[in-house]
């Protein structure tokens, strides 16, 4: 007789299916709560003009960290707002005296000054890159994922100077060494982060992005070199230097209207400027999720490595979403506008020159503009920042997954100075939500 293995798994009943395992990485956040968070913090953002951002940004990051889950649980953000607000002001106390000496230099020195002063702008560049990177480092440390920390080493004075290189190398290129800036960059950078004792790499390839977004870069590029060399063609440079030398304005204006060519350069040259912003509009999506596809396949944790299945329509479809919330958006504002206006409109008339009816006016003005920049921010935020991080998490595969179990703990909490020089340098909000971890760092690649 055949012994029965009473361990052995049931097998499946006939018709029955088996329920697909869960994905190693996805978001559970749901829009309704970013949003209501986000219309609270603008709110606040109003009436403490502009200080509550430091809680505001913290409080964004604590929801998408902790709504994002690798294999079942949730990343952490550590960092708080009154660590981002300390380095705030000491990044104002370094930059603000730097800024007041070059603008004394560049005031009293003449073309001394004027040279001190272009040498000043690369030295502030330079500060914001070396800013940039220490900011990443705060945040880095400020992430947890089962109690563990990730952290960053290397020069941020060294990454200054090559991203300074890279950023010349692009401008003279016109754009065509960003896919090779992007790839060293982030391969200094993940060398040097750290998941405990994992150490990060990445494998992206700047030939094959160049490859990939060459055709948008003509698309972009050639309709504004065409326009610009017909219109340098056109114009009767003779004429145009001896216009140059009238001092007034108005004459000044009359005379470039008489010089033979003007008119035809400035239909080349504004046609050439439209077609290549019409093009990089349209193209935009797509360029950014070629470029978000391409570094989170790129990236690499120890033994864990990272694959990615972002759609460009989806993309797409979040920048639609804003698109088109915006537009109700401004009609809803610019109807209330409209009603304001002509209620003093109406007001003046009847109590005549009333300076106290005037200031109040000016105050409403002001307050419907603050109301619809905030507006179009929070917009901004949920329909494209949000959809963008869950996208691209949602499109992540690990490979690799059991190196998580031997990683060590390693490295501790930074200073939060970077991170308060970048944000003094109006730079934070542009890299923002950016480079915080292996999960969240791979959602946006908007400014740094």
């Amino acid at each position: 007789m055949t012994a029965i293995d009473m361990t052995a798994a049931p097998a499946p009943l006939p018709g029955s299916t088996t329920p697909p395992a869960p994905p190693p990485v996805r978001f559970n956040g749901t829009t309704e709560a970013y949003v209501w968070m986000l219309v609270r913090g603008s709110a606040l953002l109003a009436v403490t003009l502009g200080i509550y951002r430091f809680w505001l940004n913290t409080d964004v990051r604590r929801f998408l960290w902790s709504k994002t889950e690798v294999v079942g649980e949730s990343l952490e953000y550590t960092g708080t707002a009154v660590e981002l607000l300390i380095g705030f002001l000491i990044g104002l106390a370094i930059l603000i005296p730097l800024y007041v000496v070059f603008f004394v230099i560049a005031l009293n020195m003449g073309p001394v000054g004027q040279f001190a002063s272009v040498i000043g702008f690369v030295l502030l560049a330079l500060f914001g890159q070396y800013a940039v990177y220490r900011a990443r480092r705060y945040r880095l440390t400020r992430t947890v994922y089962r109690g563990v920390r990730f952290h960053q080493t290397g020069s941020a004075v060294r990454y200054a100077f090559c991203a300074m290189f890279w950023w010349v190398m692009m401008i003279l290129t016109l754009g065509l060494a960003y896919p090779f800036m992007q790839a060293q960059l982030e391969r200094y950078k993940m060398r040097h982060t750290f998941y405990g004792n994992l150490q990060g790499a990445f494998a992206g390839s700047g030939f094959r992005l160049f490859l990939r977004g060459l055709l948008m870069w003509i698309l972009v590029v050639t309709p504004f070199v065409f326009g610009v060399a017909a219109a340098l063609g056109t114009i009767d440079w003779p004429a145009f230097a001896e216009a140059a030398d009238i001092s007034d304005p108005d004459e000044l204006l009359r005379q470039l209207a008489k010089i033979k060519g003007a008119k035809e350069a400035a239909v080349f040259g504004g046609a050439g400027v439209a077609l290549s912003t019409m093009f990089a509009f349209f193209l935009y999506p797509v360029f950014q999720a070629m470029v978000l596809r391409w570094w989170m396949s790129g990236l690499r944790l120890g033994g864990l490595t990272f694959t990615s299945k972002l759609r460009k329509r989806r993309i797409y479809g979040a920048y639609a979403r804003f698109i088109g919330i915006s537009m109700l958006y401004s009609m809803a504002v610019g109807i209330a506008a409209g009603i304001v206006g002509l209620s003093f409109t109406i007001a003046a008339k009847a109590a005549g020159d009333n300076a106290a009816l005037q200031i109040t006016g000016a105050v409403l003005s002001i307050g419907l503009y603050v109301i619809a920049m905030l507006g179009y921010s929070v917009i901004y935020r949920a329909t494209v920042q949000l959809s963008t991080w869950r996208l691209c998490v949602q499109s992540l595969d690990l490979a690799g997954l059991a190196v998580l179990d031997t990683v060590k703990a390693e490295g501790g909490p930074s200073s939060a100075v970077g991170e308060g020089l970048a944000d003094a340098r109006s730079e934070e909000h542009t890299s923002e939500l950016q480079s915080h971890s292996f999960i969240s760092y791979a959602v946006f690649c908007l400014k740094k």
